[in-house]
């Protein structure tokens, strides 16, 4: 019986293909997940849509305003109640000020997602929360898949979702 109800389940779940898919991934506090965060950021070229639940890490912050004023269009949804602390309204501050647009989400208990999707071509996703602890103090995991259509298009949208269901802030 139990086997039958996973069968059933698995023939539910969306078929992905990652034939021609390059997926990177990198961990913390070995060093990796925050540069391949970065580097996802930094290689974008026409878009950026994030989800994240904690939003205060300087070296992110600072990527995703270079990203703007290179051209990149920028979009970020995050957790209203995670992001109260006087570092999170900084960080939050800042990109506004810098012609990024940020909505709050408080539909949910916590808007838990860590997303990046950039040019409608890649998603980076994992445990990493941006904040600066996540890089020294937590054990965290990031997952970069490149070229995967099918997989993008759903991470697009759920943000999309989250982001019609969020309040514009303004600095």
């Amino acid at each position: 019986m139990q086997i039958s109800k996973t069968l059933l389940a698995l023939a539910f779940i969306p078929a992905l293909s990652f034939a021609s898919s390059n997926i990177e991934v990198g961990f913390s506090p070995e060093g990796g997940a925050q540069e391949l965060v970065l580097k996802t950021i930094n290689e974008a070229t026409k878009s950026i849509r994030m989800m994240s639940f904690s939003f205060s890490a300087p070296d992110v912050m600072n990527a995703l305003v270079a990203a703007q004023k290179r051209g990149v269009d920028v979009q970020i949804v995050i957790d209203e109640k995670g992001n109260i602390s006087n570092k999170s309204l900084l960080a939050m501050h800042y990109v506004t000020q810098n012609g990024i647009k940020l909505r709050t989400d408080n539909h949910y208990r916590i808007q838990h997602d860590k997303v990046i999707i950039t040019d409608g071509n890649t998603v980076e996703t994992g445990s990493f929360n941006f904040a600066k602890t996540a890089e020294y103090k937590n054990s965290e995991n990031v997952i970069v898949i490149h070229n995967a259509p099918d997989l993008v298009a759903q991470y697009l949208a759920h943000w999309e979702n989250r982001w019609r269901q969020g309040v514009d802030f303004s600095s």
